[in-house]
C-alpha cells in the first residue's frame, strides 16, 4: 500500500488535490503502478534476515539483503508525466519530453517490472528454510 501511494499520489494517477498532471493518465499506467505494488509488496514479504546455524548447533551467521528500490524507482519514472518532470524538461524541452521520453516510459515500466520480478524470484528462492534455521554441514 506505501508503494502504491507513494508512486500514485505524485503521478497523479491516484487523484487528489495535492498533485496535477499536464498529460491525460494513459490506460497501462494504473496497471504498471498495481503490479509494481503487488511485486514490491510480495519482495517485503519475502524478506527476513535469516540464522544461519551449523551442525554443531552454534549460529554461523546471518543472511540478509537490500530491497529492490531502484526498480520501483524506475517505475515512478516509467508512469509519471512526461512534462511534469523537471529533470526531462531541463534536458529535453516540451517537445523531447513528449517526442523522446514519453515513447520511452512503457520500456521503462517493463524494464522495472521484469527487474521486481526477478528480484522477487531470487527472494523466493534465497528462502529455503520454513522455519528461519539452515543447517550448515561442516566440511569432513
Amino acid at each position: 500500500m506505501v508503494t502504491f501511494l507513494v508512486i500514485g499520489l505524485p503521478t497523479d494517477i491516484v487523484p487528489n488535490p495535492l498533485f496535477g498532471r499536464e498529460v491525460p493518465v494513459r490506460q497501462w499506467e494504473p496497471w504498471v503502478l498495481l503490479a509494481t505494488s503487488v511485486l514490491t509488496g510480495l519482495w517485503f514479504g519475502l524478506q527476513r534476515t535469516r540464522r544461519i546455524v551449523a551442525a554443531d548447533g552454534t549460529v554461523a551467521g546471518e543472511d540478509s539483503s537490500v530491497p529492490p528500490l531502484s526498480a520501483a524507482g524506475l517505475a515512478l519514472f516509467a508512469v509519471a508525466c512526461p512534462v511534469c518532470n523537471k529533470i526531462v524538461l531541463v534536458a529535453l524541452g516540451t517537445s523531447g519530453a513528449l517526442g523522446i521520453w514519453e515513447p520511452l516510459q512503457p520500456w521503462l515500466a517493463m524494464i522495472s517490472l521484469a527487474a521486481l520480478v526477478g528480484a522477487v524470484a531470487y527472494a523466493a528462492r534465497r528462502r529455503p528454510c520454513v522455519d528461519g534455521t539452515c543447517r550448515v554441514r561442516s566440511a569432513s
